[in-house]
C-alpha cells in the first residue's frame, strides 16, 4: 500500500472518530438541556477537533515525518509531505520543525517557501508563461512546460495598466488579485517613463513590524482603523533601467536596489532575511500591538499603511545591489550574447542575468561577483525561464522578472 493510500486512510478514520465524538457530545448538552431547561452561565467545553491520531507519541511521529521528507526529492512527491502536515495540529507542528528552508533543501514545499532565499549551491529553475489577452503571468515550478497540464503554479501577476504608469499585482492564486485578499503577495509599481520599479511586500522582510512615518496632523485613534484595509506595502526592492536616448547600439542596463537584503548577506557567514510565517488575514480580528493600546495612541490618517503606499522599511546595513551581467558581442552570429546555460533559446531584449555589485571594501569574493543569483530569458512564445538562487526568494525573483515585460522606448 502506497503512503499516499495510508495517508487518505488516517483522514478518513480520522473524519469518521470527529463525527463520532461531535454526535456523542450534542447528545449530552441535549439531555442537559431537556432535564433543566435552564442553562448554566458557564463557558462551554470545546469540543475534541482531533482524532486519535494526535495522541500518537511524538517520537515515533518524529520518526514517521522523518522518513516521508527524506523520501521526497522533487515537488511532484512533496504532497505528501503536506498531507501529513494536514492530519491534525500535532503532526503540522512535527512537519514544520522537519522541513527545512529551500536555501537548506533547494525544494519549495509551503507558500511560506516563495519569502524565503533560494539555495546557495544549485539555482532553482521555473519558468514563466505570458497571457497576452488577459494580462496575466503565471510563474510554475520545474524546467519546462508539461503536456499533461500538471504543472506546479507558484505566483500570478496581473498586469494594471494606468494613466502614471503600470502595476503588477501579485497572488498565489490565478483568479483573485485583490489587495484585500489572503491571497495578496506583493506589487510592481512604475513610473511614467517604465524605467523605475518600486516592488512591495504585503508584509515586513523581518518578525517584526516597520515603523511608520507621521506626515500629517489630521489622525484618529488606532481602533478606529477597520480591519478590512487594504494590505501595507512595504517597500523591499527599487529596479532601474537606464535611460537610452542617444539610440546606441546596446542591450538593456538596469539595477536591483533589494531594501530588505543586505550585502552583507553574501559575505562569508552572512545570511538573508528568512520570513516564517504570513501576515495576519484581514479575516481576524484586528489587535492592536501592546504600545498602541494606550488612550492617546494615534494612527496617521495619511500613513502610507492605510493608503497603500510603499513603506520604506528602515534598514541600518547597506543594501545588497544587483546589475544585469555585461553581455559580449558575437561577431559571427552579429548580435550580443550570453552563457545561459542552455536554459535561453531565443534572443530578446528581455533576457538578462544578474550579479551583485558591491565594493571592494566589503570583502565579497570575486566567486560571488561573478556569481549569477537570477536570470532570464525566453525559450518559445509567451514562455520565459526563470532561474534563481541565494539570496533572493521566487516572489523577489518573479517580480524583477516582471518588470522586463513592461514597454521602455527610452531604454531599447
Amino acid at each position: 500500500m502506497s503512503f499516499k493510500s495510508i495517508v487518505r486512510e488516517l483522514r478518513e478514520m480520522k473524519d469518521g472518530i470527529g463525527n463520532i465524538s461531535r454526535r456523542g457530545v450534542e447528545g449530552k448538552r441535549w439531555r442537559c438541556r431537556t432535564r433543566s431547561h435552564i442553562a448554566p452561565d458557564v463557558a462551554p467545553s470545546e469540543p475534541i477537533q482531533q482524532g486519535q491520531w494526535a495522541n500518537l507519541p511524538p517520537e515515533l511521529l518524529l520518526d514517521i515525518i522523518q522518513r516521508v521528507e527524506e523520501s521526497e526529492a522533487s515537488w511532484p512527491a512533496r504532497n505528501n509531505v503536506v498531507s501529513c502536515a494536514s492530519v491534525c495540529k500535532s503532526w503540522r507542528e512535527i512537519t514544520k520543525e522537519i522541513v527545512k528552508t529551500p536555501e537548506e533543501c533547494g525544494r519549495l514545499t509551503f507558500p511560506i517557501s516563495l519569502k524565503q532565499p533560494g539555495p546557495r549551491d544549485a539555482p532553482i529553475q521555473c519558468f514563466i508563461k505570458r497571457e497576452r489577452a488577459t494580462s496575466i503571468y503565471r510563474l510554475y515550478f520545474g524546467l519546462a512546460p508539461s503536456e499533461d497540464d500538471s504543472d506546479k503554479l507558484l505566483l500570478a501577476a496581473k498586469k494594471i495598466r494606468r494613466a502614471t504608469g503600470t502595476e503588477f499585482v501579485i497572488s498565489l492564486v490565478v483568479d483573485d488579485f485583490s489587495r484585500a485578499s489572503n491571497a495578496y503577495v506583493a506589487r510592481l509599481r512604475s513610473n511614467f517613463l517604465g524605467t523605475k520599479f518600486t516592488v512591495s511586500d504585503s508584509q515586513p522582510s523581518n518578525d517584526t513590524a516597520a515603523q511608520l512615518n507621521s506626515r500629517s496632523s489630521r489622525r484618529f485613534h488606532a481602533k478606529q482603523v477597520s480591519p478590512k484595509l487594504p494590505a501595507c506595502n512595504y517597500s523591499v526592492a527599487t529596479i532601474s533601467y537606464e535611460l537610452n536616448v542617444l539610440r546606441t547600439r546596446g542591450p538593456r542596463r538596469m539595477r536591483s536596489v533589494m531594501h530588505s537584503i543586505p550585502v552583507s548577506s553574501i559575505q562569508e557567514g552572512g545570511t538573508a532575511p528568512t520570513p516564517t510565517s504570513f501576515a495576519l488575514s484581514f479575516d481576524e480580528k484586528y489587535s492592536p500591538s501592546p504600545a498602541s493600546k494606550g488612550k492617546n495612541s494615534v494612527t496617521d490618517v495619511s500613513s502610507p499603511c492605510l493608503t497603500a503606499s510603499p513603506v520604506s522599511v528602515p534598514v541600518s546595513r547597506e543594501p545588497l545591489t544587483l546589475k544585469n551581467k555585461a553581455p559580449r558581442w558575437h561577431e559571427q552570429l552579429q548580435c550580443w550574447c550570453l552563457n545561459f546555460r542552455g536554459r535561453v533559446t531565443v534572443a530578446s531584449v528581455k533576457n538578462f542575468q544578474l550579479v551583485a555589485s558591491v565594493d571592494p571594501s566589503h570583502n565579497v569574493s570575486a566567486t560571488e561577483q561573478e556569481k549569477v543569483i537570477l536570470q532570464f530569458g525566453k525559450i518559445g512564445k509567451d514562455i520565459f525561464t526563470m532561474d534563481y538562487c541565494y539570496p533572493l526568494s521566487a516572489f523577489q525573483a518573479f517580480a524583477i522578472c516582471l518588470s522586463s515585460f513592461d514597454t521602455k522606448p527610452a531604454c531599447e
